[in-house]
């Protein structure tokens, strides 16, 4: 139990040591992942006015085939990036909230880039 909760607070420590130095607009938002055990999301966020401009994850009920895995959360970073070039941004910056840059994670940021999404 204390590691699953020091583990919690090590990534919450990290991601306020990342907050500090990224900060979303209008024109280039913030793109922060979030992973839970059963599902992922992943917003684009415009920090100066606190609104999310554009959000997926595998919850949705049109894209529930999306597994957890990496092998397909790709798809969930492209979905995203359609979004977005929907409302006419193609750049963000992106926020790995804390986790390492490392399967679920990058597997997302790459499925944006090949969708044409610059960060």
């Amino acid at each position: 139990m204390r590691k699953i909760i020091d583990t919690r607070r090590k990534r919450l420590k990290r991601k306020a040591s990342i907050r500090k130095r990224i900060h979303g607009t209008a024109e280039r938002p913030r793109m922060t992942v979030y992973k839970s055990n059963a599902h992922t999301y992943v917003q684009a966020i415009d920090d100066s006015s606190g609104t999310t401009v554009a959000a997926a994850s595998n919850l949705e009920k049109e894209h529930r085939g999306i597994a957890n895995k990496v092998t397909a959360l790709g798809e969930l970073g492209a979905l995203l990036a359609e979004r977005l070039k929907a409302k006419k941004i193609t750049t963000v910056v992106f926020d790995r909230n804390g986790y390492r840059y490392h399967g679920k994670v990058k597997a997302i940021a790459e499925g944006a880039r090949k969708a044409g999404i610059t960060f």
